[in-house]
């Protein structure tokens, strides 16, 4: 058995992302299917328990705690940094460790492991936050949403799971406004989430695309997505709000990122419209997105859908549903190009039907 995760371990380091990730999803899908009736229904049962845990080591700063000490610590040790109860601290332990984020030495004694290390970064605590405090709650409303609109395709933004579960008649994003902390958590998530990937410019033929028909007083890029694009700094885009009529006429790209997925169909074509009222005979819009496969979703592409689902009355979209969104306001998919091959992060070309 060691020999064999040995082997894991080395073909895990020596391969791509979309590999590493194929090994991953094999491992999970061998775990799954040597399960026990029993093993199953525990690991499902609790999952809520391992997210709130990890917001408990998050609030006691437990994961930096490991990580910045150059040696194994005690139980003893521990709780003098936290000031945490010892006996508590090693309930706290017991689950953390159940779930493989640190690596136990001793006799309650423990060092960090490379998830330790992870959950020590401000991005992955604002992410542990966003989702436990400010995302869960609507979660848990969803089964009731769901069940009280007759399971109908969520399309109201303000009666989601959020509007229940903070007894607001807001938005998620003007709700967010409103909750500077929880909009802070969730803007470091993002910040962490697009670090270090790839970008559309890895793979969108730009100088291809501006050799002819290209007037120096002319736009060239117009970011409709109305904030401050990590990717696109150099542009230097003009920012416009996401469903209001588009001023900036004529441009060669209209660009939107992480946008159409925030919102219902009907949103989404009226943006769209605006946007066709707004370009020239030779402009492309570029949609920034996971372009889902028709079949064989992955899981993180179908968490992601269901979030969104919950707290947006919005949707993650499959090439068929895009082509038909698009369709639907007049538009066809001229072609994809897809960047990032884990979750199909890709830009969709439309143009003029």
């Amino acid at each position: 058995m060691e020999a064999l995760v040995d082997h894991v371990k080395t073909l895990a380091k020596s391969c791509d992302a979309k590999t590493r990730r194929e090994i991953l999803d094999q491992l999970q899908s061998l775990c799954h299917s040597i399960e026990s009736p029993d093993d199953t229904v525990q690991r499902i049962s609790f999952l809520n328990l391992q997210l709130a845990g990890l917001r408990i080591g998050a609030d006691l700063k437990l994961f930096n705690i490991l990580s910045e000490s150059s040696s194994p610590l005690t139980i003893d040790q521990i709780s003098k940094n936290t000031k945490e109860n010892a006996v508590l601290l090693g309930i706290h332990r017991t689950l953390e460790h159940s779930y493989t984020l640190y690596q136990e030495v001793d006799k309650d004694a423990f060092t960090a492991n490379n998830v330790c290390k992870t959950l020590a970064t401000i991005g992955a605590q604002a992410a542990i936050h966003h989702y436990f405090d400010a995302m869960g709650p609507g979660i848990q409303e969803l089964p009731d949403l769901l069940k009280d609109t007759q399971y109908a395709d969520p399309e109201d933004i303000t009666n989601t799971g959020i509007q229940r579960a903070w007894k607001t008649d807001l938005s998620l994003f003007l709700w967010f406004q409103e909750q500077p902390e929880e909009l802070s958590h969730f803007q470091h998530y993002l910040t962490m989430n697009r670090s270090g990937r790839p970008i559309f410019l890895d793979v969108y033929p730009v100088l291809e695309k501006t050799e002819t028909n290209m007037d120096p007083e002319r736009a060239l890029f117009v970011d409709v997505r109305g904030g401050t694009s990590h990717d696109i700094q150099e542009w230097k885009p003009w920012h416009k709000d996401f469903i209001q009529p588009q001023t900036a006429k004529g441009a060669k790209f209209y660009y939107m990122r992480n946008i159409m997925y925030d919102w219902p169909d009907d949103k989404c074509r009226l943006n769209l419209k605006h946007l066709i009222d707004a370009m020239g005979p030779d402009s492309f819009i570029l949609i920034d997105e996971m372009v889902l496969p028709n079949s064989g979703v992955h899981w993180q592409m179908a968490q992601l859908d269901m979030l969104m689902m919950a707290v947006l009355a919005a949707r993650e979209r499959t090439h068929e549903q895009w082509s038909k969104l698009l369709e639907s306001a007049g538009l066809k998919i001229n072609n994809i190009y897809t960047y990032a091959d884990t979750l199909k992060d890709s830009i969709i070309e439309a143009v003029p039907l």
